[in-house]
């Protein structure tokens, strides 16, 4: 059966590690028609440039999302919406004049996301964000996750969603991101799904279930449910709820618990370091720089002061001096290459060095030099903000798979009507 394109949106694109994942799993489904990148308060638009320079098809937007009108969404006619966010502060209010509906905290982007929704109702969206978002804020815990989840309820949408570490499933990282599925009650991959229950989708059936296998049992008995509010400005106002590492809502009742992956032998670091003899030497640590990186990863306790003048213990555990070779990459930050206790330091002949930037590329499932449009800097930090392409590969091809259980039905459907 001849695959039909799925139109992508891919928003906040960074370097383009959505687009890359979904062109690796099918680039003659996977089309991407309209890719946003803008970063605020910058002259140099690096990750934009690196996008640009990646890919050719498609419209390349470097503009201010907020300023993009609900007509340019809805001309595009995206089946699928994807990207990843920042995790802020998903507030809501009444509006001042109470029959307006309901004001989102200014320049938070999962409001673009919902007027993104809105105007194109797209059939699928996959968003990706830090794992925190589930138990923000500290004062209220898994609010903001609770009006994401009313915010997709009320535009007719049934949520999965999964904590993912990356070296779990057989990837270099140990990064730990949250991704969110939503689709469009009454499609075909809905009703099929509607035969089984939270339990079975979430561990079996359901969108993560089949790329990212888990035990048929939660961590330490951890499942939990909870039907949300009608109201999105209660839940802003009073709702709190610990939400699991995984889970399903649809109409808004939620199931959630802590799943256990079927872990997959990961990448080391060993795997992707480059020929030693390929290092620049500006990558090695010198001995002044060497002890620095002792001190930063050691164990300490240092006394400190608070404004008001309080006195207090600020302690640390210690790491090891350098990164095991041996072991999958730990979570790369955009600090990443700098002096800082969160850089790798790997040691390969007796001698220390930072990653290359190459190497970070590596750890996220890049092709080699995809951002070498920047400086050194500039690519450890966009490689900081990147996600796992692989990751996004394996969601591609089950996307595909539902693609195909659509069309099945539909063709079922239609013999029906014809008979």
């Amino acid at each position: 059966m001849q695959d039909s394109k799925l139109k992508v949106i891919e928003l906040f694109a960074g370097v383009g590690g959505f687009r890359l994942g979904l062109e690796k799993a099918n680039p003659d489904l996977f089309e991407v028609v309209w890719g946003n990148q803008w970063e605020p308060s910058r002259k140099a638009q690096d990750a934009f440039d690196c996008y640009k320079h990646n890919f050719k098809d498609g419209i390349h937007s470097n503009e201010d999302i907020t300023t993009v009108s609900n007509d340019a969404f809805a001309d595009l006619e995206p089946n699928l919406v994807v990207g990843g966010f920042p995790c802020q502060d998903y507030s809501v209010a009444r509006s001042l004049s109470g029959e307006k509906g309901l004001q989102g905290k200014k320049g938070v982007l999962f409001w673009e996301i919902k007027r993104v929704i809105e105007s194109t109702n797209p059939k699928y969206v996959l968003l990706e964000n830090v794992d925190r978002l589930l138990k923000s804020p500290s004062s209220q815990r898994g609010r903001d996750f609770a009006v994401m989840l009313a915010t997709f309820r009320d535009l007719d949408y049934t949520v999965e969603w999964r904590v993912i570490n990356a070296a779990d499933y057989g990837f270099a990282q140990r990064r730990r991101r949250v991704f969110i599925f939503a689709y469009k009650n009454g499609i075909s991959f809905g009703q099929a799904q509607s035969n089984f229950s939270e339990d079975q989708i979430v561990y079996n059936e359901g969108f993560f279930a089949k790329p990212f296998p888990v035990e048929f049992e939660p961590y330490k008995n951890r499942i939990s449910s909870v039907t949300l509010p009608d109201d999105i400005v209660s839940i802003s106002e009073t709702f709190s709820f610990g939400f699991h590492t995984a889970g399903y809502m649809k109409d808004g009742y939620v199931f959630t618990t802590q799943v256990i992956p079927k872990e997959e032998k990961a990448i080391t670091l060993r795997e992707i370091l480059i020929n030693e003899d390929d290092v620049d030497e500006k990558f090695y640590l010198s001995e002044a720089t060497s002890e620095k990186f002792a001190y930063l990863r050691g164990p300490k306790k240092i006394e400190r002061k608070t404004a008001d003048g309080h006195v207090y213990q600020f302690s640390e555990g210690g790491m090891s001096p350098t990164d095991d070779l041996d072991k999958p990459g730990r979570t790369m930050l955009t600090s990443e290459g700098s002096t800082n206790r969160s850089t790798h330091i790997v040691e390969v002949n007796g001698r220390k060095r930072f990653l290359t930037p190459l190497e970070c590329e590596r750890l996220n499932g890049f092709d080699d030099n995809w951002t070498n449009t920047m400086s050194d800097r500039m690519r450890y930090f966009c490689m900081g903000n990147a996600l796992v392409v692989g990751l996004i590969e394996r969601m591609g091809h089950r996307i595909e798979e539902i693609e195909r259980t659509n069309k099945v039905s539909e063709i079922q459907l239609e013999l029906v009507l014809q008979s």
